[in-house]
């Protein structure tokens, strides 16, 4: 259970001041109570997770000003992949391990989602559902793209699941990033998207919906059988279009959706007594809105989002399957002979980062054991840079 812990001087301030661990902090204990025995135990970790995350409790490093004489705690942060002050360490990390993997080519984006009729299901099988629907949408791109007619080759498809709509509300749905050509069958050339054209949406989304129903009826018959056959009737809905070129169209898309939390930290406009208001992209209006929950309500529709414990949300298909990296090596050396890569072509890291954390409001501010750093922070009191280490704490310790 996690305890009611907000000072009254974070209450009923804007969200500049308020973060998620405020709110879980305030309203934690509530929603335990109301629905503590329906919970995962990835939910319970969640919250108590957040709840800590960049407090004395789980430790940091305390450091000097030489200039002012004042010292400063940097708090180790949870890691947990829910939450979103973490989301800044966690995408920097990420890209500067993979970028073996980027290809210098175009790149689509496609989004597959799932009729409602079937968020019940989803909710009761988590893990199997979830992974099911990778499955099939990957498949489904890759025999499409197989096709001469589309592409005749295997792309390299790096998907990621989402479960949330800017209000929170429960919408399972994948998005995949996918390299724009792949490996010809004989695996001696690269074949090329045409133009703005990967594949057709609409068998695209009849494709999915026929394998899942499949898949589902072959493997797990009993959810089959509950599901109303007017569920298999009804349009699925899928999208692809073009994305970008390079290595920055991959790093762009890893650090908006890969660690992508339900919300962020930038989001949450207000916290007061009893409810907590955000705000929400309108798509189809392009204007934010916001809007105002009970605390305990707002808690319940952020820890739907929570994924089960193990599952791997974020997967890789096609050229970028662990079992084809040989293949993938060798289609970036067919890239590089076929267009040769110059300054355009470089990763701006930095510029990427600095983006997101414009964005999400979410900066790299926690420490955490194992984290390099060489060199001391910022002091927070005067803005010196001639801070030094004075040591490392653990869980709830101290000088």
């Amino acid at each position: 259970m996690v305890e009611a812990q907000t000072s009254p001087s974070k209450l009923d301030l804007p969200g500049a001041d308020v973060e998620l661990a405020d709110i879980v902090r305030r309203f934690g204990s509530q929603y335990a109570a109301k629905y503590g025995d329906l919970m995962m135990p990835s939910q319970k970790r969640a919250l108590a997770d957040i709840a800590a995350c960049c407090t004395q409790e789980l430790g940091g490093r305390l450091y000097h000003c030489e200039d002012c004489q004042d010292t400063f705690w940097r708090y180790h942060c949870c890691r947990n992949r829910a939450c979103p002050k973490c989301h800044g360490t966690q995408t920097r990390q990420w890209l500067e391990t993979r970028g073996a993997e980027l290809l210098p080519c175009d790149y689509f984006h496609a989004v597959v989602t799932i009729p409602s009729e079937l968020h019940a299901v989803f909710r009761r099988d988590q893990k199997s559902m979830y992974g099911l629907l990778m499955q099939v949408a990957a498949e489904a791109v890759k025999e499409l793209c197989a096709k001469k007619r589309h592409l005749g080759a295997l792309p390299g498809i790096l998907s990621v699941l989402h479960t949330w709509t800017g209000q929170l509300h429960y919408h399972p749905h994948v998005h995949m990033l996918i390299t724009g050509g792949g490996i010809t069958p004989d695996g001696q050339h690269w074949e090329s998207a045409r133009g703005e054209f990967l594949v057709p949406v609409a068998v695209l989304s009849r494709k999915v919906a026929a394998k899942f129903r499949g898949t589902l009826k072959a493997k797990n018959p009993e959810v089959f059988a509950d599901i109303p056959a007017e569920v298999w009737r009804r349009e699925w809905v899928s999208f692809c279009k073009p994305y970008g070129r390079g290595n920055e169209a991959v790093l762009q898309y890893r650090s908006r959706y890969v660690f992508r939390t339900a919300i962020s930290n930038a989001r949450i406009v207000r916290m007061d007594q009893t409810h907590v208001t955000f705000r929400w992209k309108d798509r189809d209006a392009q204007t934010w809105r916001t809007e105002r929950l009970p605390g305990v309500e707002f808690l319940r529709r952020f820890l739907q989002h929570v994924l089960p414990q193990g599952f791997h949300r974020v997967r890789y298909y096609g050229l970028w399957h662990p079992s084809k990296r040989s293949l993938a090596s060798r289609a970036w050396v067919l890239l590089i002979l076929d267009t040769p890569t110059d300054a355009a072509e470089s990763v701006k890291l930095p510029d990427i980062l600095d983006a997101l954390a414009q964005e999400t409001g979410d900066s790299v501010i926690a420490a955490h054991p194992g984290d390099e750093q060489p060199n001391c922070p910022r002091c927070p009191h005067c803005g010196s840079i001639r801070t030094r280490l004075l040591g490392e704490y653990s869980r709830g310790g101290g000088p």
